[in-house]
C-alpha cells in the first residue's frame, strides 16, 4: 500500500474538479480526501501502488472539460505522516486558505447541453429558471470574490440553498455536486424588471421592480421584455459580466434610435441569434466558426455576411437585418446565447417572429460597461438610453465585455479578449535567473493590464486582464484600477517592477511613473511598437516556433504610438529581440495638423499628406479640396506651414484614412479607424465583383521602390498617391482604386521587408498593430512575404490591435530585468 500527497495546479477552481476527483477515487479504490486551497487542489490518497498510479494518470487524462491541469505533483508520505483515519473511504473536506493564491480560476462557461435540456423541460423543477447551471457551466470569474473558490467566496453567498439544492450539492453522483452557483426558483437569484413609466403600463412599474420569484412571474417578465423589443423598444439586459443594450435587429427604426441614444452613429453592432441555423441565414460559416459560435466560450464571431437578398443553400430563407446594424461592412459580429436567460429570451423572441436581437455593450460610448442594477437604471434608463431594465439580484464582481474573434486564413485570431478567455494565463519565455513580479500597465486604447508570476518550477505565468477600453477618462481609469486590484488580490501578487508605454500623457503610464517614484520600484518604459512585436515573438517562443534569442523583422502598422525621435510612429519596420529593437525602416512622415483633430477628420489628414507630397494641385485632388470649406483649407495650410500643433507621423493607419478621404469613401471618423475600415470594405466589394480571389496580376498601380535615405529605408508614398489621384482623374471606380491601394501597400511592404531580411540574415517576419485588423491587407501581405520565402508570425492568443500591448510590455520588461540580473 502507498500513502501519497497529490497537488494539482492549473485551472482547477470552479470547474468541478473536486467532484471529479471524488468519482475517480471511488472508481480506483482510493481512500483519503480532497480539498480546495489557494494554490490548487490537494489530495491525500491511500491505495495499492498500481491503483494510485492509475488514479494520478486519470487526474490529467480525464479532467473536466473546463479545467486545465498544468501540473500534478505526487509526494509519497512516510507512515508517521499519515492519519490512519484516512484509510476508510474518500471524502471532500472544507476548503482552506492557508496557502499562496497560485491556482487559476475558470472563466465563465456557457450553458451546457444538459442544463439546456432541463431549462426547456416542463417536467424539470428548473424549467425556465434563468440561472440554471451545474459543475460544467455557469458563472465563475465574474462572481468570485476570493480564493479558494467556494460559495461563501462568491456573490452567491447571499443565497442559502434550499434542501433540494443542498442535497444535489452534497451528492457525489449528481451533476451539481459542489457546483457553487447551484440554485433554483426557491433559493437562488431572480430576474427583475423595471421600465419607464408610460401611459400603457402601471405607474408602479417604473418605481418598484417586478421580481421573477416564481416561474410564472419570471416568464411574464421575459414575455414583457420581448413584447417591448418587438414594439421597437430598447432594453438594458444584465448578462454575466455587465449589461447589454438590446433591440430588434430587423427593425431599422429601433436600431437607428439605439444608435442615437447610445451616441454610436456608425460603428457596427453585434447581434445574437438563437441557433447556428439562424446564424447561417445571416452569414457564411465554416466548421471552425461553427465550433466557436456553439462552444463553451460563445464569443462574438466576425463572420462574412451573405449578400443582401441572397438565399441560404438555394432556399429563400435568408434573414434580413436592419441596414444600420452594420451598414455595408463585409463582416457581421454574431453570437449565440450563453446564459439561460438569453436562451429563454431568444426562444420567446422566436415565438414572436423575432430571430435576431442587437446585443451591444450597455454603456454610453467610450464609458465602461455597466454592472450594477441601480447604476444601470440611472445611467441607461433614467438617462434615456433604454426604455426598460431586465436585471437580477446576483451581483457582478468583475466587469467583462463579450470576447470577439475572427477567422483569418483558417486561424482563429482574437479581436477582443474578455469573457470566456481572460484571465486564463499566458506563458512567458523561460529566462535565466528569477524575475520579479511585473505589472505591465498597457496602452491608452483597448487597454488591458498584465501581471507576471514565476511559479515554483521556474515557469513564468502572465495574467492578462480582460479588455477594459480606452483609458481616456476617469470612469474608464477607475475600471482599469479595479481590474488591476482584482488580479493582484485574487492571485496574491505584489508587483516588484512596473512596465508602461513611453508615451508621456497616457494615464496608465503617468500612474506607473508615479508609483515607481513613490515605492522606489524599477520602471521599464517600452516603446509602443516594440511591445506589439514582442507580444507576437513571445507567443511564438512559448509555442516553440521561435528561439528565445531570435531576431525577427517586426512590421508594426497602427494608428498612433510615441516614437523615440519625438514623432508619432505607426508604419514601422523593426529588427526586434525581446529586450530591445532597432528601427530600420518606416513610412515617410508628414504632418498631422491639429493632432487628434486630423485623426477624427481624415480630410485634414489627407490635405496635409498631399501638401507634403506636393500633390494638392493634382486634378484628382479636386474632390477632396471641395469637401473642405475655404476657411478650413486656409487654417490647415497655415498650421502646416508654421508647424502649429502639427506633429509629424509615419502612421500606416493615417495613410489608410487619407486614402479613404481622397477617394470620397469616408472623410470623417465617428469611431476609431472608420475611414480605414470603410476603405477595406470598398476593396472587398471590388474583389467580390470581379473574382472571388486575390488578384494575381499587377494592380492598377504600384508604389515606387523603397529609397535608401540617410542610412534608413523610407517607404515613400508619393508614387502611390500620384497613381491614386490619376485613377480618380481617369474616372476609375473608387472600390477598384481601394483594392489597388491595398495591393500596392502589401507589395511595397513585402519588397522592403525582403530586402531588409536578406541584408540582416533574418528569415522571420512578425506582424502586429491595429492596421492588421484589416483582414484583406493581412492576407495580401502574408501571401507576399511567404512568396519571398519568409516565415510569417501573427498573434493567436492576444489581439493584433492594442489589446496585445500589456502582454508585450510584460515580456520586454521581464527580458530586460533578466539581462540586468545576469550582469
Amino acid at each position: 500500500m502507498r500513502h501519497a500527497h497529490i497537488h494539482v495546479t492549473g485551472i482547477v477552481q470552479g470547474v468541478g474538479m473536486r467532484p471529479f476527483v471524488y468519482r475517480e477515487a471511488m472508481a480506483h479504490g482510493i481512500c483519503g480526501w480532497v480539498l480546495n486551497a489557494g494554490d490548487g487542489v490537494h489530495i491525500e490518497a491511500h491505495a495499492l501502488s498500481e491503483s494510485l498510479d492509475e488514479f494520478v494518470d486519470a487526474l490529467s487524462e480525464h479532467a473536466p472539460a473546463a479545467s486545465r491541469v498544468e501540473h500534478v505533483e505526487v509526494v509519497d508520505l512516510a507512515p508517521g505522516d499519515w492519519d490512519a483515519a484516512n484509510e476508510q473511504g474518500f471524502r471532500i473536506v472544507a476548503s482552506q486558505d492557508q496557502t499562496a493564491h497560485t491556482t487559476l480560476i475558470s472563466p465563465d462557461i456557457a450553458t451546457c447541453d444538459d442544463c439546456l435540456r432541463e431549462l426547456f423541460d416542463p417536467a424539470d423543477r428548473r424549467f425556465h429558471y434563468p440561472f440554471i447551471n451545474c459543475t460544467n457551466c455557469g458563472p465563475r470569474f465574474t462572481i468570485i470574490r476570493s480564493l479558494p473558490y467556494d460559495r461563501a467566496a462568491t456573490s452567491m453567498d447571499r443565497f442559502p440553498m434550499c434542501p433540494t439544492c443542498a442535497a444535489e450539492y452534497a451528492d457525489p453522483i449528481d451533476r451539481r455536486f459542489h457546483a457553487q452557483p447551484d440554485a433554483c426558483f426557491d433559493c437562488g437569484p431572480h430576474i427583475t424588471w423595471r421600465e419607464v413609466d408610460r401611459g400603457d403600463v402601471p405607474a408602479a412599474v417604473g418605481a418598484t421592480p417586478a421580481v421573477g420569484t416564481t416561474r410564472e412571474a419570471s416568464d411574464a417578465i421575459i414575455e414583457r421584455c420581448v413584447e417591448l423589443l418587438a414594439g421597437g423598444g430598447i432594453v438594458a439586459i444584465k448578462g454575466l459580466g455587465g449589461f447589454h443594450l438590446a433591440c430588434d435587429a430587423t427593425n431599422e427604426q429601433a436600431v437607428c434610435e439605439l444608435r442615437r441614444r447610445k451616441r454610436r452613429s456608425n460603428k457596427p453592432l453585434a447581434v445574437m441569434v438563437r441557433s447556428l441555423a439562424d446564424a447561417e441565414r445571416l452569414c457564411h460559416i465554416d466548421g471552425v466558426e461553427r465550433d466557436l459560435l456553439a462552444g463553451s466560450v460563445r464569443p462574438i464571431v466576425l463572420l462574412r455576411r451573405r449578400a443582401a437578398g441572397s438565399d441560404t443553400h438555394g432556399s429563400p430563407n435568408a434573414l434580413e437585418l436592419a441596414p444600420s446594424v452594420a451598414h455595408d461592412l463585409p463582416e457581421l459580429g454574431v453570437m449565440l446565447p450563453y446564459t439561460p436567460l438569453q436562451h429563454l429570451l431568444l426562444a420567446a423572441a422566436a415565438a414572436n417572429g423575432m430571430h435576431a436581437i442587437v446585443m451591444t455593450s450597455g454603456n454610453l460610448s467610450e464609458e465602461p460597461i455597466e454592472t450594477d442594477d441601480a447604476l444601470a437604471w440611472e445611467h441607461l434608463v433614467a438617462a434615456g438610453i433604454a426604455d426598460a431594465l431586465l436585471g437580477n439580484d446576483r451581483a457582478i464582481l468583475s466587469r467583462y465585455d463579450d470576447s470577439v474573434v475572427r477567422l483569418v486564413d483558417g486561424d482563429v485570431m482574437p479581436v477582443r479578449r474578455a469573457r470566456g478567455y481572460a484571465p486564463q494565463p499566458l506563458s512567458l519565455p523561460a529566462l535565466d535567473g528569477t524575475t520579479p513580479c511585473v505589472l505591465a500597465c498597457g496602452p491608452q486604447q483597448k487597454a488591458t493590464i498584465a501581471l507576471t508570476r514565476e511559479d515554483a518550477d521556474g515557469h513564468t505565468t502572465c495574467f492578462v486582464s480582460q479588455h477594459i477600453g480606452d483609458v481616456e477618462n476617469g470612469a474608464t481609469f477607475d475600471a482599469w484600477s479595479a481590474a488591476r486590484s482584482r488580479l493582484e488580490n485574487l492571485f496574491d501578487l505584489a508587483p516588484a517592477a512596473l512596465a508602461c508605454d513611453m508615451h508621456p500623457s497616457y494615464l496608465s503610464s503617468q500612474w506607473a511613473r508615479e508609483q515607481a517614484r513613490e515605492h522606489n520600484l524599477p520602471l521599464i518604459e517600452v516603446q509602443h511598437h516594440h511591445a506589439h512585436i514582442a507580444s507576437v515573438m513571445t507567443e511564438a517562443i512559448v509555442a516553440g516556433r521561435l528561439a528565445p534569442d531570435a531576431r525577427v523583422l517586426g512590421i508594426a502598422f497602427d494608428g498612433t504610438g510615441a516614437g523615440t525621435d519625438g514623432t508619432i510612429w505607426g508604419g514601422e519596420f523593426l529588427i526586434s529581440h525581446l529586450a530591445d529593437f532597432e528601427r530600420v525602416a518606416h513610412l515617410r512622415t508628414w504632418t498631422l495638423p491639429g493632432g487628434a483633430a486630423s485623426v477624427h477628420d481624415a480630410r485634414r489628414n489627407a490635405f496635409a499628406l498631399l501638401s507634403e507630397l506636393d500633390l494638392l494641385e493634382h486634378p484628382g485632388a479636386a474632390g477632396l479640396l471641395d469637401s473642405l470649406d475655404e476657411q478650413t483649407r486656409s487654417i490647415t495650410a497655415t498650421m502646416i506651414e508654421r508647424g502649429i500643433n502639427s506633429p509629424r507621423t509615419s502612421s500606416m493607419g493615417r495613410l489608410f484614412d487619407a486614402a479613404a478621404a481622397i477617394l470620397g469613401i469616408c472623410g470623417q471618423a465617428t469611431y476609431e479607424g472608420e475611414p480605414a475600415i470603410e476603405l477595406e470594405a470598398a476593396a472587398w466589394r471590388a474583389l467580390d465583383s470581379e473574382i472571388a480571389r486575390f488578384p494575381d496580376d499587377n494592380a492598377g498601380y504600384s508604389a515606387s521602390d523603397p529609397s535608401w535615405l540617410d542610412g534608413s529605408y523610407v517607404l515613400d508614398q508619393k508614387a502611390l498617391f500620384e497613381a491614386l489621384l490619376e485613377g480618380i482623374e481617369a474616372g476609375a471606380p473608387a472600390d477598384r482604386l481601394a483594392l489597388d491601394f491595398h495591393v500596392a501597400v502589401a507589395r511595397s511592404s513585402a519588397h522592403i521587408s525582403s530586402d531588409i531580411c536578406v541584408r540582416e540574415g533574418i528569415d522571420t517576419v512578425a506582424l502586429s498593430g491595429g492596421v492588421f485588423m484589416n483582414r484583406l491587407l493581412l492576407q495580401l501581405l502574408t501571401r507576399e512575404l511567404k512568396s519571398a520565402g519568409l516565415t510569417v508570425l501573427v498573434p493567436h492568443t492576444v489581439p493584433v490591435n492594442d489589446g496585445c500591448i500589456a502582454y508585450g510590455q510584460a515580456a520586454v520588461a521581464s527580458a530586460r530585468l533578466a539581462q540586468i540580473a545576469s550582469q
